[in-house]
């Protein structure tokens, strides 16, 4: 090889080790003094697992029925009842409201004649 890295029998098991243990092909190849492509090569010459990447978290909460929705959750409804998608918001609910912060400013919606009569 160019930069005098060749795959012998004891590189091939520290490969094996470090695969095994989760490292990145990056964070191995730092510890062998090789790139990432020369590990990434060498996995599959080797037909070592494949690891997928890690899955990126879900925005979408768990799905909380009205049987799971307890009196400090928020309990805006989403989707169409009666539906398998029918679910709660169920984020914390503001205190001695039924909604979070999100949904109470949706819900409470200011009396502008209040307001008004108080102004004059």
């Amino acid at each position: 090889m160019a930069n005098g890295f060749e795959w012998n029998a004891e590189r091939v098991e520290e490969l094996t080790k470090l695969w095994a243990t989760g490292l990145s092909a990056s964070e191995i190849g730092r510890k062998l003094g090789i790139t990432k492509n020369a590990v990434v090569g060498k996995v599959r010459r080797l037909d070592l697992a494949m690891r997928r990447q890690p899955a990126t978290p879900k925005v979408d909460r768990k799905v909380i029925t009205l049987d799971s929705l307890k009196a400090n959750m928020c309990s805006w409804p989403n989707g169409e009842p009666g539906t398998p998608e029918f679910r709660f918001c169920g984020k914390v609910a503001e205190p001695s409201k039924p909604y979070c912060a999100d949904h109470c400013a949706i819900a409470y919606v200011p009396n502008t004649k209040r307001k008004a009569t108080a102004a004059a």
